[in-house]
């Protein structure tokens, strides 16, 4: 029998161990995507993982395992195409997925198995779930503001949140307050800001206070997507923690240093010092801007001082009425609840010995102090005589008032001197002054309600007393910072009217000094004395019824430290700002019913109507028809300008007519021209040739007698 070799031929043996050798490289390869080795590449991997065999060129190019090849050790690339060592066991590197995790008992998977799936393999959960206290305390914030913005109760608020802990937190309950104020309405801001000033260093710390300000200077370009005037609304928010003394001024500097001039960050910087700290009277005007809750106005106060009294009255509540006093906030005025108090004393009464109590007892909490205390009786004692028509025992009755007060201790003995001082000074009163001061109460009255100002001028120059002009200034403004702006852009209009017919400008820089001689009593009735004066004093410069060097003349009159030297400080910064002048003219709101830029665009339509070809006749009538003889020197200057920049003498014609009907007087004219010299240079600047133009124009109005000889 042949042996078994005998079977097969020599190509048979060839084929079958080429058979052979493909099963064991098959067999391989099975082996090296088996789950020990690291999980097949994914989808756009850069190379593939090969085993440790030779390679075999197989066909169409490919290669397979056989001998003479070259060993290739286990590379696997990550996304970034490097090439990383598999680790051993089969764990990944970097970049790759890594080993799996052998599971227990029954779930146990047999990664040899043929139809073995890598993908029901359970993941391990590396650690647990961690909350983050900062968003925790984000979320109870919301909710504690939200519910402020629907109760508006401070104290609930300042509570609720130091009973919420976190105090190195505070800085996002600012930044979470602002951002969600700044977008709901003007009451939610008003109520924002009354709370940090709540908050401020009682609960929130003033560095905290600037930390959280300033994240919200870092997010302004987030806000400002669903924010459209965030700028505007968060330079104001800034502002105002500026004025209510929460930030410190140096704030905005250190914070723009921080920020880079791009951000909107920055913007806001720039918008809250030069739109909001920078203006005349920024602080009343920031904290107005939202409704200005926490301010009340004098008659505002006056109004609650006679409710909270009559309360009193009906209740006899001592504790409450002082509790009331004291709500109200403003120390500097009790002398008004002192005075208000005794009048109701006289009026009802069987409320004396409470009315009577109460001051007592307010005097002795400290509640009212001894100053306000002699001031209210004070103001009371000079208007007994207004005040006995209509209580007639009111004299007596004040008289019985004061000894009592003075043993009971809640009123100071020196009363009962300065009142019989005044009673000497009183012995000898000037009647012919007392006339005036009364005529021109009366006239002045009369004024307000007409808006006649040539009749006004009539019956001062009946009364011939030119001498008293400053005092009858000094009763104008007085009258007039008692009431409401209608009558103060009235006061401000008649004073220029008598600038130009019968006052001199001595006349106007002695009623300023007066007026702020006497600031600090007219600070008694009229809780915001100094800033109206302020406003008359700047109005009066615009107008050009003061010289800027005027201002230096009545500050020099003042004593030093006063208030009045502040007054005029005050005018000054007002003047100085940017746009002031605008700002100036229009601080009374145009009371009167005509407005200054008003009157300007319609002589300018005027002037430019006649210059096109109209009637010299009909011109006049339309000047006729403003009404404001006292502004007719606006029609000169206008009309030389126009004359100047048209090349066209015909205005001299209309300056001519208007001055023969007596439509435009000399001292409107000289005024006008006056204007048109003091502003020659910059004239100057757009028309080459103004000053030869209005050098020929002056020489025209002196042939004609349309200027005062004082002119020039």
């Amino acid at each position: 029998m042949a042996s078994s070799e005998g079977f097969l031929t020599e190509e048979q043996r060839e084929m079958l161990k080429i058979a052979s050798q493909n099963a064991e490289v098959m067999s391989s390869l099975s082996l090296a995507t088996s789950p020990k080795s690291p999980s097949p590449k994914s989808p756009g991997q850069g190379s593939s993982v090969l085993s440790e065999h030779h390679h075999v060129k197989a066909p169409g190019g490919g290669h397979s395992a056989g001998a003479g090849g070259v060993a290739v050790r286990h590379v696997r690339r990550s996304h970034s195409g490097k090439h990383i060592r598999v680790k051993k066991d089969g764990a990944g590197g970097k970049g790759t997925w890594g080993k799996l995790l052998d599971t227990d008992g029954g779930s146990f998977l047999d990664r040899n198995d043929p139809n073995y799936d890598s993908g029901e393999e359970p993941y391990e959960l590396v650690g647990s779930t961690v909350t983050d206290p900062l968003d925790e305390y984000k979320k109870a914030v919301v909710s504690l503001i939200e519910e402020y913005f629907s109760t508006g109760d401070v104290e609930v608020a300042t509570s609720d949140l130091r009973e919420l802990g976190s105090s190195d937190y505070h800085p996002y309950f600012i930044k979470r307050l602002v951002s969600l104020a700044m977008d709901r309405h003007n009451k939610e801001k008003e109520m924002a800001s009354v709370l940090l000033s709540s908050l401020y260093a009682n609960v929130i710390n003033p560095a905290q206070i600037s930390q959280g300000f300033f994240m919200l200077l870092e997010s302004a370009d987030d806000l400002a997507v669903d924010i459209l005037d965030a700028v505007d609304i968060l330079a104001l928010f800034i502002a105002r923690a500026v004025v209510d003394d929460i930030l410190p001024p140096a704030f905005i500097t250190r914070a723009r240093k921080m920020l880079p001039e791009t951000s909107l960050g920055f913007q806001v910087l720039q918008t809250a010092e030069k739109s909001y700290l920078s203006a005349p009277h920024q602080a009343e005007l920031v904290e107005r801007r939202w409704g200005g809750s926490t301010h009340l106005t004098v008659d505002e106060v006056k109004r609650k001082i006679s409710d909270l009294l009559r309360e009193y009255v009906e209740s006899g509540d001592t504790s409450e009425a002082c509790r009331c006093i004291r709500q109200l906030g403003v120390s500097f005025f009790h002398h008004e609840v002192v005075k208000r108090a005794l009048v109701l004393a006289m009026e009802i009464r069987t409320a004396e010995p409470l009315i009577l109590n109460l001051l007592k007892e307010a005097a002795d909490e400290g509640l009212i102090s001894s100053s306000q205390m002699v001031k209210g009786f004070t103001r009371l004692a000079e208007s007994l005589d207004d005040l006995a028509l209509d209580i007639p025992s009111a004299k007596t009755l004040f008289q019985s008032f004061v000894p009592r007060a003075i043993s009971e201790g809640w009123l100071d003995a020196s009363f009962l001197k300065s009142t019989e001082e005044d009673g000497e000074k009183s012995d000898q009163p000037d009647e012919k002054l007392r006339h005036y001061k009364k005529e021109v109460v009366t006239i002045i009255h009369e004024y307000f309600l007409s808006d006649d100002i040539p009749e006004l001028i009539r019956s001062l120059e009946d009364l011939g007393m030119p001498e008293h002009n400053a005092i009858f200034l000094k009763k104008l403004i007085t009258l007039a910072m008692d009431r409401k702006n209608r009558e103060k852009e009235m006061a401000s209009v008649l004073l220029s009217a008598l600038h130009i017919e019968i006052f001199s400008t001595e006349d106007i820089v002695s009623g300023f000094i007066m007026l702020l001689e006497s600031a600090e009593d007219t600070a008694l009735d009229i809780l915001d004395a100094s800033n109206e004066l302020a406003f008359f004093l700047a109005r009066a410069v615009i107008d050009d019824v003061l010289a800027p060097l005027n201002l230096d003349e009545i500050a020099s009159a003042l004593p030093p430290n006063c208030s009045g030297t502040e007054t005029v400080r005050m005018a000054r910064t007002l003047i100085g700002a940017r746009h002031g002048g605008e700002r100036i003219l229009r601080c009374w709101g145009g009371g009167t019913g005509w407005a200054v830029e008003d009157a300007k665009d319609k002589i300018q339509k005027l002037l430019e109507e006649y210059e096109s070809g109209g009637v010299v006749s009909e011109a006049c009538q339309c000047i006729r028809d403003l009404g404001m003889p006292f502004f007719n020197h606006e029609v000169v200057k206008k009309a030389l300008v126009m004359a100047m920049e048209k090349k066209n003498d015909r205005m001299l014609e209309l300056l001519q007519e208007c001055f023969s009907e007596g439509l435009i007087t000399i001292n409107q004219l000289t005024k006008g021209f006056n204007r048109i010299k003091d502003g020659l240079e910059d004239l100057a600047l757009d028309i080459p040739n103004a000053k030869e133009k209005f050098k020929f124009y002056v020489e025209h109005a002196r042939e004609h007698g349309w200027l005062l000889p004082s002119f020039g």
